[in-house]
């Protein structure tokens, strides 16, 4: 495989995230912390803005539910049907980020 030094994989991974920071931004119309925020980012990052945009979380949080937008997490740990352990242990992660 191609092989990368860190400070180039640091800026990839950094332009490549703006895109979806600005993605949060457009999307949520109401304030948010720091961790709320990365966690949103982080979302759109493994699943799209697209499910992001179209998804229970955001209309949630849109309405002023934090409460009720943080368990929406935990709803996104399936794929192709099945719960991943992985994806569970990374929604509990990306909800307590939000709650922080």
């Amino acid at each position: 495989g191609m092989m990368i030094d860190e400070a180039t994989a640091e800026r990839l991974l950094k332009t490549g995230l703006v895109g979806y920071e600005n993605d949060v931004s457009r999307l949520v119309k109401v304030k948010l912390t720091q961790g709320q925020f990365d966690a949103l980012v982080s979302f759109a990052y493994n699943l799209g803005a697209r499910t992001l945009s179209s998804s229970t979380l955001l209309r949630k949080l849109n309405a002023g539910d934090y409460a009720g937008a943080a368990d929406e997490f935990l709803r996104w740990n399936k794929a192709g049907g099945k719960v991943l352990n992985g994806l569970t242990r990374r929604r509990e992660a990306e909800r307590a980020l939000f709650l922080s």
